[in-house]
């Protein structure tokens, strides 16, 4: 679907203002304007991102009365089970707080639900078997604010539960111990209210070992936890796709650093089988596109609790063998990933589902563990709300589906909104999750796409790519793009930066690459300079560029390091038949 191009406007003389009192590049002042940020003391903020300014995580609602509580058990010898999810945020989590509890002498075990067997957050049966093993204290991790039944069945059992989640609040709360959310603040906090789970337990753990302590600063031990536990906690920010700004910026960039000099075993030995141990430094798109995908992968296939362990294991050897086998997992999980995308391509083209409101897919044999990747493609392919429904083959048991947003849709109301006709669903404002008896997929179907057509427009359902600004190719200097990484690290509320160019040809005939063929290689020309594009999951490009036609290009320029040499490459988002040759005919 072709997507209308926005090149976003600007303040020329507010640029050239911001250039000249902050002492940046024109182009770093222009990105700043388009960002929002102007105030001087923000942008040196912005720009110097201290990790001294990460807020201290007794200033997190709850993390006192969480972290007392804790401590207490501690110093009790009482055994505590940290109560994990099953996605990369949601296993870092875990890990931070595994780990914690483990320098601070505490009895401690992790449970982590199966995707398939248990779905999402705490389940009576899994509270049963944890207070069999005599354990009297649950906290829970990424998961737990929408479970009252369950929270009930733990205090039934004579069992202390702890909340730590950042999902959406339902108007009721469970009963625990204390609860740990951002959203408890009075006011809300931008610095925090973004925190991932990994987030929110990066805080907690902050406290605990202030506590264990004795001291607001911490000995030697436990800073150095802390930092190892920040990249952690980097993983999982960036893994769940939450906004690059506050608190979750500082954590990120920092943690990528100690990613590289302090981490755990496993992740050493995930950065060897994806070859990222050469590279002298990481960005958020190494944990994206290569860390996250892995660790997801254990989770998407059932194999969850061996994530977690990659992570709290300090043995080498172990933690050689977990890395191997998860990076196995990855590649089922890629094989899995596009057999359901290429069948839920071809029953939106044939039955021309993208003119309606949202798209709803249903088919057995699709596998539960990857439809949540394949929705957010379709969402972003399509610019259609998506959701996606792996059918039990013996439906012996509910459809589980993963949604994905587009449009602006609020996937949580509009779940709601359909409520009546699920078993379960919940999430996020842009991804959630459902189960639903296959009697009633047809009906959720109407009602959904229903609600899409309500809450939004045509205009709304055709797609755009902002862009930054136009720049010829012959600007994209090594400088430049180095002055780029200032703004970094990149992701959701902060993206990369991009750009367009126009009148741009083929120099070579595009190539496709990577498993599957899946990727498109090619080098562009604009008058005498020539540059190497890459577009991911667009190889059918090749079969329509044509050579000697004119065409203008959108992408993300990159420093691309290969043996020593340092060249800017470029990231193809969108390509157009060119709009000047367009206007002249």
């Amino acid at each position: 679907m072709a997507r209308n191009w926005i090149i976003k406007p600007h303040d020329e003389s507010l640029v050239a203002l911001i250039e000249k009192r902050a002492g940046v590049s024109p182009v770093i002042a222009q990105l700043l304007v388009l960002r929002g940020i102007t105030d001087l003391p923000e942008i040196r903020r912005f720009l110097k991102a201290d990790l001294n300014d990460l807020r201290p995580g007794h200033e997190l609602p709850g993390v006192e009365s969480a972290a007392t509580e804790i401590i207490k058990s501690i110093d009790g010898g009482q055994p505590i089970c940290v109560y994990g999810d099953y996605d990369a945020d949601g296993m870092t989590a875990t890990a931070i707080l595994v780990r914690c509890i483990q320098l601070a002498g505490g009895q401690v075990d992790y449970y982590v639900p199966n995707r398939m067997d248990d779905g999402y957050g705490l389940n009576d049966q899994a509270i049963h078997q944890i207070a069999d093993k005599g354990v009297k204290l649950i906290v829970t991790v990424d998961c737990g604010i929408a479970s009252i039944d369950e929270a009930a069945t733990a205090k039934s059992l004579g069992v202390k539960l702890i909340i730590t989640d950042h999902h959406q609040m339902g108007g009721a709360l469970p009963e625990a111990a204390a609860i740990v959310h951002p959203g408890l603040a009075d006011q809300v906090d931008n610095a925090l209210a973004g925190l991932c789970g990994a987030g929110v337990a990066l805080k907690l753990a902050w406290r605990i070992c202030q506590l264990a302590t004795g001291s607001n600063k911490v000995g030697a031990r436990h800073r150095q936890f802390l930092l190892t536990a920040l990249g952690l906690a980097a993983i999982g920010t960036v893994a769940d796709v939450v906004p690059l700004v506050g608190d979750n910026r500082l954590i990120v960039k920092h943690g990528l650093h100690f990613i590289k000099s302090q981490t755990v075993p496993g992740i050493q030995e995930l950065l060897k089988l994806t070859k990222l141990d050469g590279n002298p430094t990481l960005s958020a798109e190494d944990i994206a596109f290569s860390l996250a995908p892995r660790l997801n992968a254990a989770g998407r296939l059932g194999q969850a609790q061996l994530g977690v362990e990659l992570l709290t294991t300090d043995s080498p050897s172990r933690a050689e063998a977990l890395a191997e086998y998860i990076h196995q997992l990855n590649e089922s999980r890629d094989s899995l990933e596009r057999k359901v995308f290429k069948a839920a391509n071809q029953e939106i083209r044939s039955h021309k589902l993208d003119e309606q409101a949202a798209i709803v897919l249903a088919q057995r044999g699709w596998h539960a563990g990857v439809i949540g990747i394949v929705a957010g493609r379709m969402a972003e392919k399509y610019n259609r709300p998506t959701v996606m429904i792996a059918i039990d083959d013996l439906q012996n048991r509910p459809a589980m589906g993963s949604a994905r947003t587009a449009c602006g849709i609020n996937l949580y109301e509009a779940l709601r909104h359909c409520s009546q006709l699920l078993v379960s669903c919940g999430g996020h404002v842009q991804a959630a999750g459902l189960k639903i008896e296959s009697q009633n997929i047809d009906a959720f179907r109407q009602e959904f796409i229903s609600y899409a057509n309500d809450h939004t427009t045509a205009d709304a359902r055709q797609p755009t790519l902002e862009v930054d600004a136009e720049v010829p190719l012959h600007h994209l200097t090594l400088e430049t793009v180095e002055n780029l990484e200032q703004l970094a690290p990149f992701g959701e509320a902060n993206r990369r930066p991009v750009f367009c160019a126009r009148d741009v040809q083929l120099a070579d005939a595009p190539r496709k690459i990577g498993g599957g063929e899946r990727h498109l290689a090619l080098q562009i020309q604009q008058h005498s300079i020539r540059m190497r594009c890459v577009a991911f999951g667009q190889a059918e490009w090749a079969d329509q560029l044509e050579p000697d036609q004119p065409f203008d290009v959108a992408f993300q320029p990159m420093i691309n390091e290969f043996r020593g040499w340092r060249r800017v490459e470029l990231r193809l988002l969108d390509w157009r038949l060119c709009q000047v040759a367009a206007a002249m005919k």
